[in-house]
Protein backbone atom coordinates (compact mmCIF):
# COMPACT_ATOMS: atom_id res chain seq x y z
CA UNK A 1 0.00 0.00 0.00
CA UNK A 2 1.43 3.66 -0.92
CA UNK A 3 1.92 6.08 1.92
CA UNK A 4 -0.72 8.35 0.71
CA UNK A 5 1.47 11.17 2.52
CA UNK A 6 4.09 10.26 -0.11
CA UNK A 7 5.05 12.68 -3.00
CA UNK A 8 6.53 11.88 -6.59
CA UNK A 9 8.97 14.99 -8.02
CA UNK A 10 8.87 15.53 -11.84
CA UNK A 11 9.66 17.89 -14.72
CA UNK A 12 10.07 18.87 -18.14
CA UNK A 13 12.60 17.95 -20.28
CA UNK A 14 14.49 21.46 -19.93
CA UNK A 15 13.21 21.76 -15.98
CA UNK A 16 11.47 25.38 -16.92
CA UNK A 17 8.35 23.52 -15.06
CA UNK A 18 8.97 21.16 -12.13
CA UNK A 19 5.81 19.76 -10.14
CA UNK A 20 5.10 17.37 -6.88
CA UNK A 21 2.09 14.84 -6.54
CA UNK A 22 1.33 12.17 -4.32
CA UNK A 23 1.91 8.98 -4.92
CA UNK A 24 -1.12 7.81 -4.15
CA UNK A 25 -3.44 8.44 -7.40
CA UNK A 26 -6.95 8.19 -8.46
CA UNK A 27 -5.60 5.56 -11.38
CA UNK A 28 -2.20 5.17 -12.92
CA UNK A 29 -3.16 3.94 -16.82
CA UNK A 30 -1.31 3.89 -19.81
CA UNK A 31 -3.35 4.99 -22.71
CA UNK A 32 -3.32 4.07 -26.38
CA UNK A 33 -5.77 6.02 -27.85
CA UNK A 34 -4.95 7.97 -30.88
CA UNK A 35 -5.44 11.57 -29.55
CA UNK A 36 -2.17 10.71 -26.82
CA UNK A 37 -0.03 9.30 -29.02
CA UNK A 38 -0.65 12.09 -31.57
CA UNK A 39 0.02 14.30 -29.03
CA UNK A 40 3.12 12.62 -27.36
CA UNK A 41 4.74 11.40 -30.64
CA UNK A 42 4.84 8.09 -28.19
CA UNK A 43 2.73 4.41 -28.56
CA UNK A 44 1.28 5.01 -25.35
CA UNK A 45 1.06 7.63 -22.69
CA UNK A 46 0.78 7.06 -19.08
CA UNK A 47 -1.11 9.03 -16.56
CA UNK A 48 -1.81 9.28 -12.97
CA UNK A 49 -4.80 11.29 -12.28
CA UNK A 50 -4.54 13.22 -8.83
CA UNK A 51 -6.35 16.33 -7.38
CA UNK A 52 -5.81 19.45 -9.12
CA UNK A 53 -4.98 20.90 -5.33
CA UNK A 54 -2.79 18.10 -4.81
CA UNK A 55 -0.03 18.99 -7.73
CA UNK A 56 2.73 21.68 -6.84
CA UNK A 57 4.29 23.24 -9.59
CA UNK A 58 6.67 25.66 -10.62
CA UNK A 59 6.82 27.18 -14.13
CA UNK A 60 3.95 28.24 -16.15
CA UNK A 61 2.37 25.60 -18.76
CA UNK A 62 0.55 26.51 -21.89
CA UNK A 63 -2.78 25.16 -22.56
CA UNK A 64 -4.08 23.57 -25.87
CA UNK A 65 -7.47 22.47 -26.57
CA UNK A 66 -7.17 19.50 -28.07
CA UNK A 67 -11.22 18.56 -28.15
CA UNK A 68 -14.25 19.71 -26.79
CA UNK A 69 -13.42 19.76 -23.19
CA UNK A 70 -10.11 18.14 -23.16
CA UNK A 71 -6.90 20.94 -22.43
CA UNK A 72 -3.24 19.47 -22.50
CA UNK A 73 -0.49 21.00 -20.71
CA UNK A 74 2.97 21.30 -21.98
CA UNK A 75 5.92 23.13 -21.14
CA UNK A 76 6.43 26.12 -23.99
CA UNK A 77 9.87 26.02 -23.85
CA UNK A 78 10.57 22.58 -24.77
CA UNK A 79 7.45 21.07 -26.06
CA UNK A 80 7.51 18.09 -23.01
CA UNK A 81 3.43 17.09 -22.65
CA UNK A 82 3.08 17.01 -18.45
CA UNK A 83 -0.54 17.38 -18.05
CA UNK A 84 -4.33 16.72 -19.47
CA UNK A 85 -7.20 18.24 -17.67
CA UNK A 86 -11.70 17.24 -18.36
CA UNK A 87 -13.48 19.46 -16.27
CA UNK A 88 -16.59 17.12 -18.25
CA UNK A 89 -14.94 13.88 -17.08
CA UNK A 90 -12.65 14.22 -14.43
CA UNK A 91 -13.61 17.88 -12.67
CA UNK A 92 -11.26 19.20 -10.14
CA UNK A 93 -8.26 16.96 -10.59
CA UNK A 94 -5.61 16.79 -13.03
CA UNK A 95 -3.96 13.85 -14.86
CA UNK A 96 -0.28 13.96 -15.09
CA UNK A 97 2.25 12.10 -17.55
CA UNK A 98 3.83 9.61 -15.13
CA UNK A 99 7.05 9.07 -17.89
CA UNK A 100 7.85 12.87 -16.50
CA UNK A 101 8.68 11.58 -13.14
CA UNK A 102 12.33 11.75 -11.45
CA UNK A 103 11.16 8.13 -10.91
CA UNK A 104 8.30 6.51 -12.44
CA UNK A 105 8.54 3.94 -10.59
CA UNK A 106 7.04 4.81 -7.44
CA UNK A 107 3.82 4.81 -8.55
CA UNK A 108 3.32 1.02 -10.66
CA UNK A 109 0.84 1.31 -13.62
CA UNK A 110 -2.44 -0.16 -12.52
CA UNK A 111 -4.46 -0.46 -16.11
CA UNK A 112 -3.76 -0.55 -20.04
CA UNK A 113 -7.40 1.68 -21.42
CA UNK A 114 -7.98 2.33 -25.22
CA UNK A 115 -6.58 -0.77 -26.39
CA UNK A 116 -8.93 -0.63 -28.97
CA UNK A 117 -6.71 2.17 -30.58
CA UNK A 118 -3.52 0.12 -29.49
CA UNK A 119 -0.78 0.10 -32.31
CA UNK A 120 -0.83 -3.65 -33.27
CA UNK A 121 3.20 -4.12 -33.20
CA UNK A 122 2.54 -3.18 -28.99
CA UNK A 123 0.98 -6.50 -28.44
CA UNK A 124 4.23 -8.51 -28.55
CA UNK A 125 6.63 -6.35 -26.80
CA UNK A 126 7.53 -8.95 -24.55
CA UNK A 127 8.54 -11.14 -27.72
CA UNK A 128 11.03 -8.30 -29.42
CA UNK A 129 14.93 -8.49 -29.04
CA UNK A 130 15.74 -6.35 -25.89
CA UNK A 131 18.76 -4.53 -25.23
CA UNK A 132 20.00 -2.45 -22.55
CA UNK A 133 21.68 0.36 -24.09
CA UNK A 134 21.76 1.53 -27.99
CA UNK A 135 22.96 -1.44 -29.36
CA UNK A 136 26.72 -0.76 -31.21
Amino acid sequence: MTDSAARAAGQCHCGAIRYSMPTAVEHHALCHCQDCRRHSGAPMVGWGLVSRDALDMTGEPKVYASSEHGRRHFCSECGTGLFYTNEAIFPGQIDVQTATLDDPDLIPAQVQIQTAERIGWMENLDQMPAFERYPG
